[in-house]
């Protein structure tokens, strides 16, 4: 079976709600560590990333709670659903997550997992767990701007 040339990257899946329940501040491309039937059933589309999160355990940084399906052809070596999976990164950044993480509190999150070079990527994120009100007033700033919207659409006419 041929692969997509054209296409340098391709999106497999999006944490949608990320930006609901937390501030995202700086942003890294990672590498994983994958078994064969991890990939294959990722390349077939079962695979979830909104219950995931990131840890930092002897200068490596691991993925939890990442689910991704048995593959349909797989046998009994077949691989966990939810193991920790290693993320791939560069000691500089591994230390600047350090940092973050211990000292001021945020936490790792994965936003999209793609595929770049035949090979699956996550991009991460530090990021800060939103409170309710902060999820307030970001209703209240996306209405007022949606008001605003459509009033200038209005006069337009």
């Amino acid at each position: 079976m041929a692969k997509k040339t054209d296409e340098a990257e391709s999106l497999i899946t999006a944490n949608k709600n990320v930006s609901r329940n937390y501030t995202l501040f700086e942003r890294f491309q990672a590498g994983m560590v994958l078994q064969g039937t991890e990939v294959k059933a990722i390349r077939a589309g079962t695979v979830h990333i909104h219950d995931a999160f990131g840890t930092i355990e002897k200068e490596e940084v691991f993925l939890h709670a990442m689910h991704v399906g048995p593959y349909s052809h797989g046998n009994r070596a077949n691989h966990e659903i939810l193991r920790k999976r290693k993320l791939l990164l560069h000691k500089s950044q591994i230390r600047k997550l350090m940092g973050a993480v211990l000292e001021k509190g945020f936490t790792l999150v994965p936003i999209r997992l793609y595929w770049e070079k035949g090979r699956v990527k996550v991009e991460v994120a530090l990021a800060k767990g939103k409170t309710k009100g902060d999820r307030r007033e970001d209703s209240k700033r996306r209405d007022a701007k949606r008001e605003i919207e459509t009033a200038t659409k209005r006069s337009k006419r």
